[in-house]
């Protein structure tokens, strides 16, 4: 069978995968879709469990499991991937294989060993760079120039496993971690249908990663987003990308948090003490420890996003006042 009920072959002729699709964030709905409509069968999703979120803590749904919902799939969320219920669907499902797109959850190797073809990663970077949670932003934080998508065979390892394929994809100069995995979500769904296409045909065969060149992308928290202003211009610049739009790149101003949009590196202008503001025709400028930044778009602790210039109207800032203190 292939995408609800229809009959279709994979190319080649082989017959069509039987699908277990494991993904949580926005980030994953492409390649959800992208199986949808490619001749393999996706039976059930996996997802993580629906959590609170928001000023009211209402209860939601991971974007992948509203897709499978309007889709009509089930939808499968243990709290933990190694609970024997769960591990007793996965094998009622007798899936081929399960693609994966930032689940979110360690796989147990109970299940890794269910589908005959394994659990086929998309992972947001060109390993073995990035491993980890947040290749997009560590990428762009580190300055990359040059980015990508791999598939790969999931083991126990922390992405570790054989890679199938890769899809390459410049890192603009002023791209925001958002910006460039929301083209990476297309590009990477593509990727792995063409993947799975190998797999049911028996032509692709996944190749070792280099023991060269390994990088690790530990996961971003909140505390890790606050501004340092001793650092250089282009490194505030490209770590609040990095950032952007979560978890959301802030400093204080007067004791409260101030969150930032992208700011824009200055070649030359006044110079300025790190963090000390100074506003006027050229905007609203703060200095660095070599350089400055001009401030884009600010969001005070409790208010609207507005433009730095209109918040600057509104806080007066003295001379020498600086941000972070």
């Amino acid at each position: 069978m292939g995408r609800h009920g229809r009959l279709g072959a994979a190319r080649g002729g082989e017959p069509p995968l039987r699908l277990l699709f494991a993904g949580t964030p926005e980030a994953a709905v492409p390649s959800l879709d992208a199986l949808l409509a490619s001749d393999h069968e996706v039976v059930a999703v996996l997802t993580r469990p629906d959590a609170r979120s928001g000023r009211g803590r209402k209860v939601s749904r991971s974007p992948v499991a509203e897709r499978a919902d309007a889709a009509g799939l089930p939808v499968l969320q243990p709290r933990s991937p190694r609970e024997p219920e769960f591990l007793g669907q996965l094998a009622d499902l007798a899936v081929d294989c399960a693609p994966v797109v930032a689940y979110g959850a360690l796989v147990p190797p109970a299940a890794l060993e269910l589908p005959a073809h394994g659990w086929v990663n998309l992972h947001f970077s060109l390993l073995p760079a990035w491993r980890g949670a947040a290749p997009v932003q560590h990428a762009v934080m580190a300055g990359d120039e040059v980015t990508g998508a791999c598939t790969f065979r999931l083991e126990q390892g922390l992405d570790t496993g054989p890679v199938f394929g890769v899809v390459t994809e410049p890192i603009g100069p002023r791209d925001t971690a958002g910006d460039l995995l929301g083209r990476l979500a297309v590009s990477g769904a593509r990727l792995l249908v063409a993947t799975l296409d190998g797999i049911a045909a028996g032509t692709l065969v996944p190749r070792p990663q280099p023991a060269e060149g390994v990088s690790l992308a530990p996961r971003i928290e909140t505390a890790d987003a606050r501004v340092d202003w001793e650092l250089p211009a282009h490194v505030v610049d490209r770590r609040v990308r990095g950032v952007t739009p979560v978890p959301g790149a802030w400093t204080t101003w007067r004791g409260d948090r101030l969150r930032l949009g992208p700011v824009e590196p200055l070649p030359s202008a006044p110079a300025l003490a790190p963090g000390e503001v100074s506003a006027g025709p050229g905007g609203v400028v703060v200095g660095t420890g070599r350089g400055s930044v001009r401030l884009g778009e600010v969001q005070p602790a409790g208010k609207r996003v507005l433009p730095a210039a209109d918040w600057a109207r509104g806080a007066r800032p003295a001379p020498g006042e600086r941000l972070g203190s």
